[in-house]
This record gives structure tokens, sequence and C-alpha cells, in this order.
């Protein structure tokens, strides 16, 4: 590329962040270049300064961090040196940037329409009506639904993948030269990520825009980047065309993440005839207000075995979950525990019935207060299920670190800003772990977490399910996730249960038509693999609405 078309040039970046009153290095002296249409693949564990370096391309540190050496060129513009008015000048207008969670990132209170645009007005970038046929125009590219009548809805009413989209044409609004991509498809089922992916890539190559592409799922990198750039702890391991990494990496740390997830709990076999589930579903219908969303579900989950329960977004794995912690009470059927029926509502359980069935979620970010210290978000369920106070609570706080193998002198005081994505979920597990249930629903728990980290959680959750003869129902969209850890498989689609059986069965064909295209979603480390696909369901008339 010639030297006319370079348009991002950092050069020996230092960032710190502060910690107990002294500045630590968190990136430390890297160099990126980024060219006009060209898309940089940043991947490395959870801590390696990824999202770091992105927003500091921006001009941007979050709090509690500094840029302490280094240059950052924006097409000419030293970002360093600019004004503040000037950087702000730049964001939206001309660098955009895009999260990883839109859920958490759009304005509850607005409809869509409205903060799509916000950045060309305020920009001065087109007027209101302008703005409002270039949206319907952008959502149609971002093959939305309806593109005409979606932005007036607001983000809850859209799914995940429709609000990523979304969220994608809004970055798009004032045509950026450059977009930075923070982990924008890992919340997302796989079938849903493909849609988005095939969208992001299109757009990208449409207005020729530079990107910046976050992530930790090597598979995805390598649909989405020309070049990749291997990070861990602040500095660069190497760089190199998508191609040519993929196929030749040269660093050792770079091969252990090109390994598959080692992780493999052994299948734990069938339960034996007098065997009572410690959960049943039984024929269950559900709806919210007069919009029917499950129908006759009904499985089993049994002592020391898990039950992944898999299907896209609006399938009803989560619906399901909501029905068995009495949160959506169903219109027919039941829901037993040790062979007893509950309360459909919450309100009328015990709190024993309450403690026994516990949940850890998905984004442990919004799932744990931002205000209390570790030692109230594990000690409060301590107290409120068993009694506990003074010396006994802190004792058995202490006791629940160390079962998350987390030092407790290290950790009790903390809070949950001070902790990385990993630990978070820890703490969240903790939490569940309080009550000392029988039963845990995991939402999603290794969704937003890199490969090796999410390897860690993984095998804390086979030990503690070993030591406590714990059940799990294991909500996910991840196929891999599911091999490593499930005994069981429930396949859901619109509310209903397609196929259900024995981890080594349902991967096995013949496969239910619905099951196969979860399979078949899975990327794969291969950078045709998307266009084959894209290809293929194009022929058989398949391909992403």
């Amino acid at each position: 590329m010639s030297e006319q078309s370079l348009l991002l040039e950092i050069k020996d970046l230092h960032i710190e962040g502060r910690a107990d009153e002294t500045w630590q290095p968190i990136v430390k002296g890297v160099d990126l270049t980024l060219h006009r249409g060209e898309v940089m693949g940043l991947i490395g564990e959870s801590g390696a300064g990824k999202s770091t370096i992105g927003l500091a391309a921006m001009g941007f540190t979050r709090d509690g961090c500094r840029i302490s050496g280094g240059s950052i060129e924006f097409d000419g513009i030293n970002l360093r040196k600019a004004s503040e008015a000037k950087r702000r000048g730049l964001r939206g207008k001309r660098i955009a940037y895009v999260a990883q969670s839109a859920a958490a990132s759009f304005n509850p209170a607005h409809k869509l329409i409205d903060q799509y645009c916000e950045a060309p007005l305020s920009h001065h970038v087109m007027s209101r009506e302008e703005a409002e046929k270039d949206a319907v125009e952008l959502y149609r590219r971002m093959r939305l639904p309806n593109p005409e009548e979606i932005g007036f809805r607001y983000p809850h009413q859209v799914s995940g993948g429709q609000l990523q989209r979304a969220m994608t044409a809004m970055a798009m609004a004032c045509r950026p030269d450059l977009i930075i991509f923070d982990e924008p498809t890992t919340a997302l089922d796989v079938t849903t990520q493909i849609e988005v992916l095939a969208a992001i890539r299109d757009i990208v190559e449409q207005f020729h825009t530079a990107a910046i592409y976050i992530t930790h799922d090597l598979a995805v990198v390598a649909q989405m980047a020309d070049r990749i750039k291997v990070l861990l702890k602040g500095d660069e391991v190497e760089e190199a065309d998508t191609r040519t990494m993929l196929a030749t990496p040269k660093e050792d740390y770079t091969k252990s993440l090109w390994a598959v997830r080692s992780h493999e709990r052994k299948e734990q076999p069938l339960a034996g005839p007098g065997e009572t589930p410690v959960v049943s579903l039984r024929n269950i219908d559900a709806a919210y207000g007069k919009a029917p969303v499950l129908f006759d579900v009904s499985f089993d989950i049994h002592a020391r075995r898990t039950v992944a329960v898999v299907g896209e977004s609006g399938s009803g794995k989560s619906t399901a979950a909501r029905v068995i912690t009495g949160l959506l009470p169903p219109s027919s059927g039941e829901v037993l525990f040790d062979g007893q029926a509950l309360p459909t509502g919450y309100q009328a359980r015990s709190k024993d019935q309450l403690r026994q069935a516990q949940m850890i979620y998905q984004m442990a970010d919004t799932a744990l207060n931002p205000m209390q210290k570790i030692r109230e978000i594990i000690g409060r369920p301590v107290a409120f299920y068993l009694g506990l106070s003074g010396k006994a609570l802190e004792e058995r706080t202490r006791e629940l670190l160390n079962l998350i193998e987390l030092e407790p002198d290290d950790f009790i005081d903390r809070l949950p800003s001070e902790l990385s994505g990993g630990q978070k979920q820890r703490i969240g597990i903790a939490r569940a772990l309080a009550a000392e249930p029988r039963f845990i629903i995991c939402d999603e728990v290794t969704s937003a977490l890199d490969q090796l980290v999410a390897e860690g959680i993984l095998k804390l959750l086979d030990r503690l399910q070993s030591e406590f003869d714990l059940a799990y129902m294991f909500i996910t969209h991840d196929l891999a996730t599911v091999r490593a850890i499930a005994d069981e498989v429930v396949v859901m689609k619109e509310g209903k249960v397609v196929e259900q059986g024995r981890k080594s069965e349902m991967f096995q064909p013949p496969h239910h038509p619905y099951t196969e295209l979860l399979l078949s979603s899975v990327p794969e480390m291969d950078p045709d693999w998307l266009d084959r696909l894209l290809a293929e369901r194009a022929a058989a008339g398949t391909e992403p609405a």
C-alpha cells in the first residue's frame, strides 16, 4: 500500500492504570499501522490490552488510565497533542466505536432512530429528515427486518442480534474512516453471529472503511481481518497477514491460542430407572402477556449431571429458566423438584425452595452490585439463607472464596471494578454457591470470556459439581462449551424442544435440520469459511435474512 493510504499510525504506545496510588503499565510499547479499507484483528486473552489500544486509537482512555508515552496519528492528526474539542469532533464523525454489549450501550429510554440521528445532527453532517432516510437505508444494508419501521422501536423491543446490527449502522451514520469493533458478536448465538458478521463485513467493504476488530474468538477474526496482531499482558507477541498467522504462527503463545479447548468433561451415565430428577419440566407452556413463548417443553435434570440447553436468540432457553425459578409462572404444565410440584410463582415458594435453585448470570459486569465489596456480595445470601452473622459469616465468606480459587485476603475487600472478567464470574459462582443449592442455572456464563479464562471457569464448575453433587442447566449458544461440559443436550427453537439426548448422540448424524443448522454455523479456523457458508446457503435459499 502507498504511504498516502495510511490512516492510523501508533508508535511505541505506553498506557498506565492507577492501582493503590501507583501507576502500573497496561500497554508496553505497542506499534500499529492501519491503511484505509484495511481490517486489523487484535487478539489475546483477558488483560492483553486489546480494548485499551482500541480506545487509544480514538485518543481516549478509560477513567484511571493515562497514555504515558508514544504517538497516535490519525490521518495526520496527532491525537495526543490535539485538544479535547478536536478529539470530540473526530469521535462519532470520522472514528466510531461499536461496543461488545449493545444492550448496555443503547439508551433504553430513546427509540433506535433517535439514537441513530444524534451523531449526524451533532456533527452537522445531515438534517433530521436526511438522517432518518439514511438510517432506513443502512438498516436495510445491515439486513434488519422491516427497515422502515424498526428504528421506531425501543432497544428492548428488538433481539440482541438486531440491536448489534443497529449499533453498527449507527456507527456508520457519519461514514467514518475508522471503526473500532470491540467484541461485537461475543454474546450472540452462532446463527445470529453469522448474520452480524456478514453484515459488518459487507458494510466495511462497501464504504471502504478501515476497522480494528477486537476479539478473543480466533475463528471469527479469521473471517474478518486482513492482518492479525497477537497481544499478551500489554506486549505485542507477533503480527502477520491472516492466512500466514493461521497457517504458521511463530510464537509459542500464539500456538497455545490456536490449540483447541482441551477441557472435556467425561460424560456421566444415564440416570437409573429409580433415580428421581432434581428438576423436571412437564409439558410447560408459557407466555409473555398474550404472546405465547413456550410450547409443551419437557426435560429432566439429574444430580451430578449437566444438561446444556442450546438454540438461537428467542428460542426459549432463558424463558425456560425463568419458569423454573418462578419468575415467569407457566400457563400450563408444572415444574417438579425432587418429584414434588413447585408453586408456579416465586412469591409462593418457601425460603428453602428458593435456596435450592440459584443462577449464575451471563454478564458479571451487570450482575454484581458495583457499590458493594466482595464480602457483601457473597455474604448477603449466606446471611439470608443460612442465618449466619458475625465471625461465622466472615468464615463462610472466606471459605467460598477459597472454593472458587481466589485468595480471601486479596479479594474480600475489593469492589467488582477491581476484578478481571474471569474473577467477576468466579464471584458470581461463589454467590450462587452461598445458598448451598442443589441446582444451578448457568446462563451463558462463559460467552463474554476469552478462551483461556473460559476454560478455567468450566474446570471450576466441573470440580464444584463433583464435590457437591450439583445439577446444572447450562444455557449456551457455544457448541464448543457444550462439548466441554454437557452430559445431555436439549435443542430449542421457537419455544419448542426439537431434539434432546446424550451429548455423544447429539453430535453424531443424522441431526434434526435445526441442529444441523446450529452445527454448521460454528465458525472454523479458515479465512474462506464464511464466504463458503454464505455461498452454500444462498444456493440453497437459506442465506441470512
